[in-house]
């Protein structure tokens, strides 16, 4: 009989809620009893899925376990090989009640197709193995987080180091296990540090340099090849130098694309000429901005009148930031200019251009075809795209809507007023809203005017507390979380906003005219 031919698997399928799970994890747990009957050994695996249909292909994503009863088995060839095509990573088989045993014609044709088969026991229930890779995606998830956040601190450190660009190289292949390149268009090396990958690995690494060089238009912002087992990357650096960084690794984990990025940002700044002084003038010209010098000042410095984003965060785990954590940061989302803040757990702030450079057509070259992936350079650039902030691993965020240079100072305080949001509610991230709707439509000095007659009777403490507690619905708790103090003070001063207006704060008409004026201020 002729060998069956190997069905491809599906070539796009959804990322995966966390990272891949070996299925050697999952058989360790010996509480489920489950055991390997047929197939290889290595699968990962990034779903789970019950189903007993005859054919459940047309409803796999791709990287399923795949748990069966075999209500509707029939045909295990034609079954085993449509699982294949949809890309499931292993099949887990439930003995009893239907079938007493595992049927001989599936574990034949899982070992055909080279699809992983697992026996199930019947004292275990689908549901807890469900739950098991649930919790070890779960810490799979934690893992890579606080590896992310480990790196960001340590590349932060060796750019605070005299050698800046090769400690920060050193440490980059440290994290990585692998090599790290600083190498010019033409593909000359500047600094590299880890073992040298093979040969031909190398000169692979050197015509994928090329590919995103900014020596030609159009080029990609990054692009990633493997080699002979040996995983590629190359990321186009900001700067206007034309360098680029190169990776050879032996492995490709969830989270190097993350390590690598905020490395990219760093040796941007650590490269480009100059930097030392400007980053200093910037720092300087940040700090001042936000604590009240003219936008005439401190336009020269900051070298564009914008969009501008501001960011409040502090740690999530309560600790206070230090000057390089903040830059760890400021890094991770793409800019140097940051106020690490002082003692007392003062937010760090971080202003951050809302435009970046971003490449558009797809990259090919080497032994497969480089695939493209978009990274953000820092500074602004050439094609302007919308910049959007992300959660950072260990860290909650306030994020300002993009505003000019003339009224950052506006967005300074929205952005405070949005990171207080984000820790009453145990939100990673919270962007301040526009004004829009129908509050839109008055022109802004009659309201600004309005907003002043309402609320002239508040002293700030009260106009900040009521501003808070309409924010988050009249909750006593999360108020008294985001501003810091006792839930019997924040009733406290409601109360005493209630009696200043003359108002009942339980009248939605009141709440929501007094929530325009303060969205005036």
């Amino acid at each position: 009989m002729d060998e069956p031919s190997m069905p491809t698997p599906p070539a796009h399928s959804p990322g995966p809620p966390a990272p891949p799970i070996p299925l050697a994890e999952l058989l360790a747990s010996k509480d489920l009893g489950l055991r390997r009957i047929a197939g290889p050994a290595d699968a990962d695996l990034l779903w789970v899925h019950t189903s007993e249909m005859a054919d459940p292909y047309p409803y796999l994503l791709g990287g399923e376990l795949l748990l069966s009863a075999g209500v509707l088995l029939t045909d295990p060839d034609h079954y085993v090989a449509r699982l294949v095509e949809a890309g499931a990573a292993a099949l887990g088989f439930g003995v009893r009640p239907v079938h007493e045993t595992v049927p001989e014609a599936l574990i034949e044709a899982c070992d055909r197709y080279g699809l992983p088969l697992l026996e199930v026991p019947p004292e275990t229930p689908f549901t807890t193995i469900a739950r098991a890779v649930w919790r070890l995606m779960a810490e799979a998830r934690h893992r890579e987080l606080r590896r992310v956040t480990r790196a960001q601190q340590a590349l932060a450190t060796a750019a605070a180091r005299p050698d800046p660009v090769p400690a920060v190289l050193h440490q980059l292949a440290a994290q990585l296990s692998g090599r790290a390149v600083l190498l010019t268009g033409r593909g000359e090396e500047v600094h590299a540090a880890g073992r040298r990958p093979p040969p031909e690995a190398a000169a692979a690494l050197a015509r994928l340099a090329r590919v995103v060089a900014r020596e030609r238009p159009g080029s990609p912002a990054s692009a990633t090849d493997t080699h002979g087992g040996t995983h590629l990357a190359a990321y186009a650096l900001g700067g206007g130098e034309g360098l680029v960084l190169s990776l050879a690794t032996r492995r490709r984990d969830p989270g190097d694309h993350t390590v690598a990025g905020i490395a990219v940002v760093l040796l941007s700044l650590l490269a480009a000429p100059h930097q030392g002084a400007d980053a200093a003038d910037r720092s300087a010209a940040l700090v001042r901005l936000l604590l009240g010098a003219t936008p005439a000042e401190v336009a020269p410095l900051l070298g564009s009148a914008g969009p501008w984003t501001v960011i409040h965060a502090r740690r999530s785990d309560g600790t206070t930031a230090d000057a390089l954590t903040a830059g760890a940061l400021g890094a991770s989302l793409g800019s140097a200019l940051v106020d690490a803040g002082r003692e007392g757990g003062e937010a760090v702030r971080v202003l951050l251009p809302s435009t970046a450079g971003e490449a558009t057509r797809e990259a090919s070259g080497g032994e497969a075809a480089a695939r493209r992936e978009a990274t953000l350079q820092p500074g602004g650039g050439e094609a302007a795209a919308r910049r959007e902030v992300t959660p950072q691993p260990g860290w909650t965020l306030g994020v300002s809507t993009p505003t000019p240079l003339a009224a950052l100072d506006s967005a300074d305080l929205r952005a405070a007023r949005a990171l207080a949001h984000a820790e009453a509610t145990r939100a990673p991230l919270t962007v301040d809203t526009p004004v829009t709707g129908l509050a839109a439509l008055i022109p802004p000095d009659q309201a600004a005017v309005h907003a002043r007659t309402l609320l002239a009777p508040l002293t700030p403490p009260l106009t900040d507390t009521l501003r808070c507690w309409l924010s988050l619905h009249g909750s006593w708790d999360r108020t008294a979380v985001a501003l810091a103090v006792h839930r019997n003070t924040v009733r406290q001063r409601i109360g005493r906003c209630a009696l200043l207006l003359g108002v009942d704060l339980n009248d939605m008409d009141i709440r929501t005219d007094l929530w325009f004026a303060l969205r005036q201020e």
